[in-house]
């Protein structure tokens, strides 16, 4: 009787303990500013909970539609709404004009918003989506032609990565015609777009330069590059307005399976683990919205670290598939999404790191990797003037933002849902490396030479 009585004063202790506490989390919600400052970042803490983010319609965009479907933006506080975008000038027009709050970006957009080409604004990146995900994809005709070139095994099996050697032949037979040789990507500071010139350039093929007064970079080009906003890839190619393209999945694999084109190469094989798209917000926002910008961090992170879990890719196809998000067919999304990746039409290998999302510090915006874009942007005239080595430098400190991601990482760690071994230990600056497919060495600290050490495009 004695401990029951006991038992019965501590249930009423705790319960006015907690009514005085607010009851549950969502009073807490409500708690001062003083107690906020307890914890780096609480619900409590959140400047502006309810976000819309956009996106465009490419596997690569998972992360968002993974934080929203497996609840980890709500977790940390957040009421997000995901919305698809026509383009990628709209992606970027709405997050400046501030109509979307933050939105899965090309790598290049902020990089060249903050170095002066095209509209200028403020724009920083917290967080790195995704590694690899492109391919390059040519026509049936395009590829009947190429293919007597190709290298192939003993057992007559095409060896990749192909190099663009093999489609030099090609296109000087268009040009005896007087037939322009055109391709599409998917915007002028996209990863496509200098993923493509470089596979290009590295087989002697000119690929055209930009000038201050012409933006069309196609000045001296052997192959004319014009913008083709992803979803409309496999259609343009069709049509024959375009004879290849280079693109985000899944519309590479949809050319596959459709049967009008062929992938030739991956940009694994270009760039092995070269960054893709980013989240970006307005600096503004970040600037007002500290805690907010972590938290979306957080959530972020985590939804990388699901994505590259053994076991969970295909409940990402699921979703992925769904209308709202990518809306392409499962078995469509699955050919990459699953490590594998198909070129010719029953040739499907296995590409584990075709998308990579979490593995080998994928989400962490690493300076390195924005000054590889910006060491393009001046390679192709997009950037007219030579520029000091620390301008390269300067420039991406203030567009690339590891201190937030740090920040939300360090709390995922304390809060056991992420190991401190997935933080890297790092200058912001990754190892100089050759995994290019021409062999050169990108050393981020060496911008300048970086650039000089290029046959075709700019010198500094």
């Amino acid at each position: 009787m004695k401990l029951q009585l006991t038992r019965i004063v501590y249930t009423i202790s705790l319960s006015l303990l907690l009514f005085a506490c607010g009851g549950n989390t969502k009073k807490e919600t409500k708690s001062t500013n003083t107690e906020v400052k307890e914890t780096p970042v609480t619900t409590s803490a959140i400047e502006k909970p309810q976000l819309t983010f956009g996106f465009i319609k490419l596997t690569d965009m998972a992360p968002l539609a993974i934080a929203k479907e497996k609840g980890f933006f709500k977790e940390e506080g957040l009421f997000v709404s995901v919305k698809a975008q026509s383009n990628w000038k709209n992606v970027l027009d709405r997050v400046i004009d501030g109509q979307l709050d933050g939105s899965h970006m090309l790598a290049g957009q902020p990089i060249a918003a903050g170095a002066g080409f095209g509209r200028q604004a403020k724009l920083v990146t917290p967080f790195s989506m995704d590694l690899n995900g492109n391919g390059i994809t040519v026509s049936n005709d395009v590829w009947a032609k190429m293919k007597p070139n190709v290298p192939k095994d003993k057992d007559g099996k095409t060896i990749h990565p192909i190099k663009a050697d093999v489609l030099k032949p090609v296109i000087q037979g268009y040009k005896r015609d007087n037939i322009p040789f055109k391709m599409g990507m998917v915007f002028p500071v996209s990863t496509h777009n200098y993923e493509i010139r470089y596979w290009l350039a590295a087989a002697g093929i000119h690929p055209g330069m930009y000038t201050a007064d012409n933006v069309h970079g196609q000045i001296d080009a052997e192959v004319l590059l014009s913008v083709t906003p992803p979803p409309q890839m496999p259609a343009t190619l069709q049509s024959g307005t375009i004879h290849g393209y280079c693109v985000g999945e899944p519309w590479n694999q949809q050319a596959v399976f459709k049967r009008i084109g062929v992938p030739v190469v991956t940009n694994y094989d270009i760039w092995k683990n070269n960054p893709e798209k980013v989240f970006v917000m307005t600096k503004k926002f970040v600037d007002e919205n500290p805690n907010t910008a972590i938290a979306v961090t957080k959530a972020l992170i985590r939804a990388g670290k699901w994505l590259d879990e053994p076991g969970n890719r295909k409940e990402a196809v699921k979703i992925l598939s769904m209308s709202q998000y990518v809306g392409a067919p499962e078995e469509v999304l699955a050919n990459s999404m699953t490590g594998t990746f198909e070129f010719e039409k029953g040739d499907k290998r296995s590409m584990p790191d075709f998308n990579v999302f979490y593995k080998y510090n994928a989400t962490y915006p690493f300076y390195s990797d924005g000054i590889w874009f910006l060491t393009q942007m001046r390679r192709w005239g997009q950037i007219p003037e030579a520029k000091p080595a620390t301008w390269y430098e300067k420039t991406i400190k203030e567009i690339y933002r590891p201190d937030i991601w740090k920040k939300a990482a360090d709390i995922l760690v304390t809060e056991g849902k992420i190991p401190s071994t997935d933080i890297p230990k790092t200058d912001g600056y990754k190892p100089a490396t050759k995994d290019f497919i021409d062999g050169t060495t990108y050393d981020a600290k060496d911008p300048i030479g970086y650039i000089n050490s290029f046959s075709i495009g700019n010198k500094n």
